[in-house]
């Protein structure tokens, strides 16, 4: 990661199994994650391994979603279907989320 920054904000997810992981660079002093993203950090473990971590922020915390201590170079292919998963979960999440939120405020006026 180039300096200054303590990890990067998943935007895009390809679903192909070789297509790319658009991010943005989250610099060091970036509060807290926006609800529904994750941030994934990566720091080299060896000549050859990196160590992985991606967390998930929600309404008033951060959970961390998984380690992948000392994986190899291409250690973006093996994480992309759960990377992929958790945004569509979260995206499901907040589109029933805000259709509730509807329905409560045209029940009540």
């Amino acid at each position: 990661m180039p300096d200054g920054v303590h990890g990067a904000i998943v935007r895009r997810v390809s679903t192909r199994p070789d297509g790319p992981l658009d991010i943005t660079w989250l610099a060091a002093g970036t509060p807290r994650l926006p609800l529904g993203r994750i941030r994934l950090r990566w720091e080299p473990a060896s000549l050859s391994s990196w160590d992985v971590t991606a967390h998930l922020g929600l309404t008033t915390t951060e959970v961390h979603l998984g380690s992948r201590p000392a994986a190899p170079d291409d250690w973006p292919r093996p994480v992309r279907p759960t990377l992929y998963e958790v945004t569509g979960q979260c995206a499901a999440l907040a589109f029933a989320t805000d259709a509730l939120d509807l329905s409560n405020r045209l029940a009540g006026g």
